[in-house]
């Protein structure tokens, strides 16, 4: 799992270092697939129930689960979420990310300030013996602190050999909710946090979740194994070069991420694209 973890940081970075304006989301999905190929990795969401792209790429008020699309081009001002899961040696790694295409509004950037920080929270509440209720509440507490709303219809997940396992994790919800933590656990926190309201709407093509009333999402995501004393992140921020060589396969445990260590997965105030 760490190794598969930090391969999809990996990938993930690599694919936020090569976007720009001008590209269709289909050309990143495109992307995608040579890095998670030349990795070694399969897509972990190509073919799952269907689904036709090697990654998720959502814009603006489209919250999770869009679809590559060469009809779809970015530009500047728009939000870019990328959601990326591989299999690595039978073992799975799922993260994603939100980024600023060049300069955007203000209470945009705080939406994607917000949202990470909803992350940073949750992962801290993830320790032996929590309940996976505190994650919830801590996301759900600090979103709605700052005006945002969650999203209720998707919720984070454990992860092994399969994408989505037993325990569900909402961003939403009372601490004395859901099952305890224990040592050896691995789950996803995905903060999903809309600037308006909380409802969503699926599209046509029976994937794409976007905001009911039009307004900008934001979504970020870590891959988290649970410990006998800090949280430990699998997906934390890789130093990767911005030329585009396949990612080396990273060592079992060298660079393994405390929770102390999460502040952005890629900050936006870093990255001007």
């Amino acid at each position: 799992m760490r190794r598969s973890g930090r391969l999809c940081a990996q990938i993930r970075d690599m694919l936020a270092a090569f976007i720009q304006p001008g590209m269709t989301t289909a050309d990143v999905d495109q992307h995608a697939a040579r890095l998670i190929a030349d990795a070694g990795a399969k897509s972990a969401f190509l073919g799952y129930r269907g689904y036709p792209g090697h990654l998720c790429i959502s814009l603006n008020e489209e919250v999770v689960h869009g679809i590559g699309s060469p009809r779809r081009i970015i530009k500047i001002g728009d939000l870019v979420k990328l959601d990326v899961g591989i299999i690595y040696q039978g073992w799975l790694g799922d993260t994603a990310i939100t980024l600023p295409i060049g300069p955007i509004p203000h209470d945009w950037q705080r939406l994607i300030q917000i949202t990470e920080e909803s992350l940073a929270r949750g992962i801290a509440e993830a320790r032996d013996g929590s309940r996976v209720g505190q994650i919830s509440h801590a996301i759900q507490k600090y979103v709605e602190s700052h005006g945002f709303s969650v999203v209720r219809e998707f919720v984070g997940h454990g992860l092994g050999r399969q994408l989505h396992e037993e325990p569900q994790v909402p961003n939403f919800g009372r601490p004395k909710d859901g099952p305890r933590l224990k040592p050896g656990m691995v789950i996803c926190i995905e903060p999903m946090v809309n600037m308006g309201g909380p409802n969503v709407k699926i599209l046509s093509d029976k994937w794409t979740a976007v905001t009911v009333d039009g307004l900008p999402s934001a979504h970020v995501e870590h891959t988290v194994l649970i410990t006998e004393g800090e949280p430990e992140i699998l997906t934390n921020s890789a130093v990767v070069p911005h030329t585009q060589t396949a990612p080396a396969i990273p060592p079992d445990a060298e660079n393994n991420s405390p929770v102390g260590a999460v502040t952005h997965v890629l900050s936006p105030a870093a990255r001007a694209l």
